[in-house]
């Protein structure tokens, strides 16, 4: 039997192992993924300024016989972005942020960029990217197909919206009492960390969970109150007419649920279950029986009676030995021997302290 669990051990562990290679593996082919898209990104934002800068490089040295660009297939797309420029990489789960502490309607401040130092409210988060866009801020021209902006109700063939801006590029704006004169002002947050409590949140609510406080001062920053939900019944929504009316009806003859969800939540052999199939009580019985039958097997060899004779008469001594209480009773030949031993060290201190 210690073969077998050790055997057992082994092999849990060695599966342990494979499982933590393999998520480690994963992680790095997520991180090189990651990277290759994150300088796929960057180079095409490089490669449109570069253009741009050699475009207006040479409409300068040109001077007056510049040609004119915004003509032709791109004549009313030009200086627009292509829409994989709203669709940042996505960060590997294993090394976002565990709290994201930038909510929609906040006031972030952008400190990079051609808006840097202005301040505008959160219109989206998103966390894969954990990236944000602020209302009317970061604006650019970003080309959309014909049939997209036709969904929209417009003609052209771009629309100005909101460029992604990475986390780290936005300050925090809150709103503090000034300790000296008492008024209101708008401070900038630095550094951010969340903490307890953590607290609870209707359904379809996209505040996090978590107390966000400024770091060193210990300074809740409350989260922005989002608007209630407005919920439109539509032709297709369940009346509640159907969803109250009663369709079962509980019954003894018959259990609540098939008899192959028992086995699901709980164990099928679990020696908590009061309730067995046949067939495994059955095979339960045999089992105890097959037990008694070698036991009785065994005490029916000579060997096997002389065993059990002598593991008798050891119990019965062992039981002779034990006083009303149950406690081990000395025998005459140990109580002689330390009646000797005390005696003798009795000699030994009255005749040092003698001498």
């Amino acid at each position: 039997m210690q073969k077998v669990i050790r055997r057992t051990a082994l092999a849990r562990n060695q599966a342990q192992r494979k499982a933590n290679l393999a998520a480690k593996e994963r992680q790095r082919e997520e991180f090189k993924s990651a990277l290759r898209e994150r300088f796929a990104f960057n180079r095409m934002q490089l490669v449109l300024e570069r253009n741009e800068r050699e475009r207006r490089r040479d409409d300068w040295m040109r001077g007056p016989l510049a040609p004119k660009r915004d003509s032709g297939l791109s004549e009313n797309a030009y200086a627009t972005l292509l829409p994989q420029f709203m669709n940042p990489p996505k960060v590997p789960k294993h090394l976002r942020r565990k709290y994201i502490n930038v909510a929609e309607g906040d006031r972030v401040c952008i400190m990079k960029g051609k808006d840097k130092g202005k301040i505008g409210k959160v219109r989206t988060v998103d966390e894969e990217t954990e990236t944000v866009t602020v209302e009317n801020l970061n604006m650019v021209d970003v080309q959309f197909p014909d049939w997209l902006s036709e969904q929209y109700g417009s003609k052209r063939q771009f629309e100005p919206v909101p460029l992604p801006i990475p986390m780290d590029d936005v300050r925090l704006v809150v709103t503090l009492d000034d300790p000296v004169t008492g008024n209101a002002k708008d401070v900038l947050v630095k550094h951010v960390h969340a903490g307890e409590p953590i607290l609870e949140r209707e359904y379809g609510s996209k505040t996090p969970r978590h107390t966000r406080y400024i770091a060193g001062e210990n300074i809740e920053i409350p989260w922005p109150t989002e608007r209630p939900l407005q919920l439109k019944d539509e032709a297709w929504d369940t009346l509640r007419m159907e969803v109250e009316t009663p369709t079962w009806m509980p019954s003894l003859l018959h259990s609540p649920f098939p008899p192959s969800v028992l086995d699901e939540l709980r164990n099928k052999f679990s020696k908590y279950r009061t309730r067995h199939d046949p067939e495994f009580v059955e095979a339960k019985k045999m089992e105890d029986l097959k037990q008694e039958y070698l036991q009785s097997r065994t005490l029916l060899t000579p060997m096997g009676e002389f065993r059990e004779m002598m593991r008798k008469k050891k119990e019965q001594r062992s039981k002779a030995r034990l006083d009303a209480d149950g406690n081990v009773v000395m025998d005459d030949e140990t109580a002689n021997f330390i009646d000797r031993f005390m005696k003798q060290n009795a000699e030994k201190k009255n005749t040092n302290a003698a001498s």
